[in-house]
């Protein structure tokens, strides 16, 4: 059993990856049901990369962000998980950039102002 963490804005991915026949868990549900069907391709791409679809068990918890976030955070938690069950893969995975962390966040509110940047309107006179 091989785990890994992958994080991305504000979620959180703690994954557990084992042999089996493909069966993902995501907080004890399965990946159809937990994410809308336009991120199983990218949350399953590192897995397509190295040819090993349906030959690895996947049990992921995640926390925090909205889905996207989350998708991503899972991608870079599989990714980690199949450079660490064997290290040919990470070739593969570096040349496609499933390997580097995103680090954007938000940039947070200051006071006196609307939002991060906008300020609220100044009036001359």
């Amino acid at each position: 059993m091989i785990h890994s963490i992958g994080r991305r804005k504000r979620s959180l991915a703690r994954l557990y990856l084992k042999v089996g026949n493909g069966l993902i868990l995501v907080n004890s549900k399965k990946l159809v049901q937990y994410f809308p069907t336009y991120l199983h391709h990218k949350i399953l791409y590192p897995i397509e990369i190295v040819e090993k679809n349906n030959q690895f068990d996947i049990d992921v918890k995640v926390f925090g962000g909205g889905y996207n976030g989350q998708a991503e955070a899972i991608r870079l938690a599989i990714s980690r998980a199949l450079c660490q069950f064997d290290i040919k893969n990470r070739n593969k995975l570096k040349s496609e950039g499933l390997l580097t962390r995103d680090s954007r966040e938000v940039e947070r509110k200051k006071f006196g102002q609307k939002k991060a940047r906008k300020k609220y309107q100044f009036s001359k006179r």
